[in-house]
């Protein structure tokens, strides 16, 4: 295995500078192309967008923020040629993809990259159907637009297809280069997020009652740190336009449409909702589920959910609200040209409170047992993990029926993991013949992510299963932030108490303070497990597990 690329995602290359070709100012955002065919030609080089009428510099698929739309259908086979037209390697990974592992796209673990002005062919048959995306796996590139959607069609067609299907690609951009970024948070880790409560926010009640104050002073924790990167530097955008700009589809009245929705946001969770109208899922990272309505879901990066919508004659507006609540992607459904609807405000900041902490319980009983300044594994020896490691969530829960931060208590129906049922037996019904506890760590003064302590550079020797094994895969959270982790080349089941029917995923939000189990058939490879959290992953919380026949 090629360690120099494992480590691209490292501090030493993150806080390098691509260097950009000068674009012309005033240079348009194309529209986002579809591909099709079994022969497909993708072109990844530097570019410059415009994102509210403002230059933003990027790395684009065939010259667009997002890349074009692959649209593709189950059993064919399928060869894209990747040209790297950069002066530094690169790579695509097939996000939630069933496929040989050597052709899963990650440098230094699957392949060996594509070489500047290089080029790749991936062959691969398509044997699943749904929603899926592709990104770079290589240095900063996802995080500065390197990304598409993929909509496969199933083999037999739909014999009553909706009356629109939009690709919804939530993601956001920033005008500061990601570099720039992650030397802020080496040096602050809460460099972004400082949304200080205030005497004022204390005694009209919009911040947290004095006692929570004095108990997350207690714990030198900071109650107001939601997201590393925020809107502050963000700008968060729907098919690559900003709020200003207003990604616009057509609905038509009483006629029922699809929407896609996928979170390729590089930091950002989302929180999706469309005032005044339902949204029926009918499918999670591709697989299908039972029907079920909401008003509002939240999506981790690399997530995906479709919906179908049943319009009025009327424009409706697609809010995609940061989960800090500190920006918003906008989209417009619309009858006719020119009809808009409100934008709805941002609603208050969100705090963490005691349960994100892995503590569901009042602090006040009890003095010194309980303390939270954990800075390592000495409060929990039960637990044997890695130096570096800030917090341990001394009581961890399944907060798979919770809707994810904010959302508790909103007033209206929320989407959570146990709402999601299979709508037919899972393929593999057998019981887990072991069981693996990962713990998901990190520690905010130096910004590393790890798993068990141990950050991707530490990592020695990788994950191993055994090619055909059935396994229950545990992820405990002793952070205070939420992690979406992707495992690729797999798809498992979450553990939600639905049986045989449990939902299928590739990617899982493991909240504050939580804990989420999933069962997975392991498939002959190398695959990297991590946190999608572009950051995350990049400082550490990253591992590969090689599957090898007994």
């Amino acid at each position: 295995m090629n360690r120099r690329h494992l480590l691209q995602g490292s501090a030493a290359l993150a806080l390098s500078c691509v260097g950009f070709a000068p674009v012309a100012h005033g240079a348009t955002m194309p529209a986002t192309p579809e591909l099709a065919g079994e022969e497909i030609t993708l072109r990844i080089g530097q570019t410059t967008i415009q994102i509210d009428g403002r230059p933003a510099r990027a790395v684009a698929i065939n010259g667009s923020v997002p890349g074009p739309t692959l649209r593709l259908r189950q059993g064919q086979k399928l060869r894209i040629t990747v040209i790297n037209e950069l002066t530094e390697d690169t790579s695509l990974h097939w996000h939630g993809l069933e496929l040989p592992f050597q052709m899963d796209g990650v440098p230094g673990v699957s392949f060996p990259g594509i070489p500047a002005l290089g080029r790749f062919t991936y062959e691969f048959a398509i044997t699943q159907h749904g929603t899926y995306w592709y990104h770079s796996h290589s240095g900063l590139q996802e995080m500065m637009g390197c990304y598409g959607s993929i909509v496969i069609e199933p083999a037999a067609a739909d014999p009553a297809p909706p009356a629109h299907d939009h690709v919804m690609v939530l993601s956001d951009h920033s005008f500061v280069h990601p570099a720039g970024i992650l030397r802020k948070l080496k040096v602050d880790p809460g460099h972004y997020a400082r949304y200080p409560q205030t005497l004022a926010g204390l005694i009209a009640g919009r911040d947290q009652p004095l006692k929570t104050r004095l108990e997350f002073a207690q714990m030198r924790m900071d109650p107001a740190d939601i997201s590393d990167v925020t809107g502050k530097v963000f700008r968060y955008l729907i098919n690559g336009r900003g709020m200003a700009d207003n990604f616009t589809a057509p609905i038509t009245p009483g006629a029922p449409t699809r929407l896609r929705f996928i979170n390729a946001g590089s930091m950002t969770f989302f929180n999706v909702r469309i005032p005044d109208l339902a949204m029926k899922v009918i499918a999670a990272d591709g697989q299908p589920m039972v029907p079920v309505e909401v008003d509002e879901f939240q999506m981790g990066p690399g997530e995906t959910y479709d919906v179908i919508i049943t319009p009025q004659d009327r424009a409706y507006t697609v809010a995609a609200e940061a989960m800090d609540r500190s920006g918003m992607a906008r989209a417009t459904l619309t009858p006719r040209p020119g009809l808009i609807a409100p934008v709805p405000p941002l609603r208050a900041p969100v705090r963490l409170t005691m349960r994100d902490m892995g503590m569901d319980m009042d602090m006040s009983h009890g003095s010194g047992s309980m303390d939270m300044s954990m800075r390592s594994q000495a409060n929990a020896p039960d637990v044997k993990l890695g130096p570096g490691v800030d917090m341990i969530a001394p009581m961890p829960v399944d907060r798979t029926g919770d809707p994810g931060l904010g959302l508790d208590k909103i007033g209206h129906r929320v989407l959570t993991y146990r709402d999601l049922v299979a709508p037919e037996q899972n393929p593999d019904p057998r019981a887990p013949q072991r069981e693996i506890e990962m713990h998901l760590t990190g520690s905010m003064d130096r910004y590393l992510w790890s798993f068990d302590g141990v950050t991707m550079s530490e990592a020695h020797h990788p994950v191993t299963w055994t090619t055909g094994e059935r396994l229950r895969i545990t992820l405990i959270n002793d952070t205070m932030m939420g992690h979406p982790i992707h495992l690729h080349g797999h798809i498992f089941e979450l553990m939600t108490g639905h049986g045989d029917r449990s939902p299928r995923k590739h990617t899982v939000i493991v909240q504050p303070g939580g804990k989420v189990s999933f069962d997975v058939t392991a498939i002959e490879g190398d695959w990297p497990m991590h946190c999608h959290l572009f950051l995350h992953m990049a400082m550490g919380m990253m591992r590969v597990v090689k599957v090898r026949g007994a």
